[in-house]
């Protein structure tokens, strides 16, 4: 998932790591040098949703203009959710 926008300094990748972890979401999030942030959720179904409808309007301090959505199929080899 890609997610645009101000959506760096607004404290996004912590609060998304809190909001994954709270679903038992494995995967990560980071920042890209071009100011979106990218995201990978494994989960239920459910709670990956969740996840994604989260990001679609982040932190308070966010202003998320889009949100690409790339679904793949989970490859189980994430242990843990990363803020990288």
């Amino acid at each position: 998932m890609f997610i645009e926008g101000n959506v760096q300094d607004v404290h996004f990748r912590d609060n998304a790591h809190e909001t994954a972890r709270a679903h038992d979401l494995t995967g990560w999030i980071r920042n890209l040098e071009d100011g979106r942030v990218e995201g990978v959720f494994e989960g239920s179904e459910e709670d990956v949703e969740t996840m994604i409808e989260w990001c679609r309007t982040g932190p308070i301090k966010a202003d998320v203009e889009d949100v690409e959505v790339e679904v793949g199929n989970p490859q189980g080899d994430l242990e843990d959710f990363e803020k990288q």
